[in-house]
């Protein structure tokens, strides 16, 4: 067994690592055409390239005319460019007691306003501690409140819920115009 830092195994296999007998081969001042291995490696080596298998489970394989280290190259771009454009969805809790009085409820508001704005999820929750758990009416209806006072910013992803000690609900920001 080998210690120390092992080389990662490379995603494509070159020249006289492609094992089919048979491969289709692609490429600039190329006939696209099948030929056998050895001829498809001798076409790419007077070129000085490299031949990479790029489609193996094809049949025959597809086999790829090109510099190998500029192919790498340009196929880790193409997969940062995937990864920038995922959207990351950001969720942002806000939590109420079942008495939330006016002025925080209206303050904790202001901030669902910004985070909606901002292209942020937000999760209203309502937190019963104790026996406070009886006013479950009071919870609901201020989570109902919470909503309708968003509706211009926001609209309800899922509808107010009681998990355990926890009633809570979706909202997410309104596409923009």
């Amino acid at each position: 067994m080998r210690r120390g830092p092992q080389k990662p195994e490379e995603p494509y296999r070159i020249n006289e690592r492609i094992t089919a007998q048979r491969v289709r081969v692609v490429g600039e001042n190329i006939k696209v055409d099948v030929y056998p291995i050895q001829q498809a490696i001798r076409l790419a080596q007077e070129q000085n390239l490299d031949l990479v298998e790029i489609s193996p489970n094809a049949d025959p394989p597809v086999c790829k005319v090109v510099d190998y280290s500029k192919f790498k190259y340009e196929q880790k771009k193409k997969q940062k460019e995937i990864k920038a454009k995922t959207v990351k969805v950001v969720i942002k809790e806000i939590r109420f007691g079942p008495n939330t009085d006016d002025h925080d409820f209206n303050f904790k508001l202001k901030h669902a306003v910004t985070f909606l704005q901002e292209g942020a999820k937000v999760k209203a929750t309502v937190f019963f501690a104790g026996r406070s758990i009886v006013y479950k009416e009071r919870g609901e209806i201020l989570l109902l409140k919470f909503a309708q006072l968003l509706e211009e910013n926001g609209k309800v992803e899922q509808m107010p819920r009681l998990e355990g000690k926890r009633m809570s609900m979706m909202l997410m920001p309104k596409a923009k115009k």
